[in-house]
């Protein structure tokens, strides 16, 4: 399985945070599944990266040439695709991607994140995503999301297949679950209102 993950190329300045980044990636490498990711050797991004490389993971990176020419790229990975712009390495990653995952992170984590659930909600796949939610970090996006509801701009059943895991354990079980028992999809009906 390969698990896509967004995350910054920050640190943050939270510890906890930088430690769920690393046990994230132990887990994808001890579980046999893959990373797909950034490419960068920085930040959380190089974090989750070593973290999965030494624990024996497959790596993917997908980094824009000018990262490379900026020298923030991780060495020592199973693939690093380069291209040449933000959307060719977004696209190429969903490309990649059998389970989206978000760590805490910025405007760029956000934005990568949100096309997912954007996919979610009008089935083209993948059918669930998750934000790995340490102390709380995305409790402000899970109150925007419940406001997009009250006002019609969301559904109950998108937000049942938009997790907030608040440790990698609690992740793991949830995409155990998800591939033992896939979410049912809505069939198109959001589309259908449409026709």
């Amino acid at each position: 399985m390969n698990i896509t993950v967004y995350c910054g190329s920050a640190m943050g300045d939270s510890p906890a945070i930088v430690e769920a980044a690393r046990q994230l990636g132990q887990w994808i490498g001890e579980s046999g599944n893959r990373l797909v990711y950034g490419g960068s050797s920085v930040g959380l991004m190089g974090v989750v990266s070593r973290a999965a490389l030494e624990a024996g993971a497959e790596v993917d990176g997908v980094e824009p040439q000018f990262f490379i020419d900026a020298g923030v790229e991780q060495h020592h990975l199973t693939n690093l695709f380069v291209v040449e712009t933000m959307a060719e390495r977004k696209t190429m990653m969903i490309g990649l991607g059998d389970v989206f995952v978000a760590l805490p992170g910025g405007v760029g984590t956000l934005e990568e994140i949100s096309e997912i659930l954007t996919r979610v909600r009008l089935d083209m796949g993948p059918h669930e995503c998750f934000f790995l939610n340490v102390d709380g970090f995305y409790d402000p996006l899970i109150k925007m999301l419940e406001s997009m509801i009250v006002h019609g701009f969301f559904d109950e059943a998108d937000m049942e297949r938009t997790h907030f895991p608040g440790t990698v354990e609690e992740l793991a079980r949830l995409v155990a679950h998800s591939q033992e028992h896939p979410p049912t999809r809505k069939g198109g009906a959001f589309l259908a209102q449409f026709g």
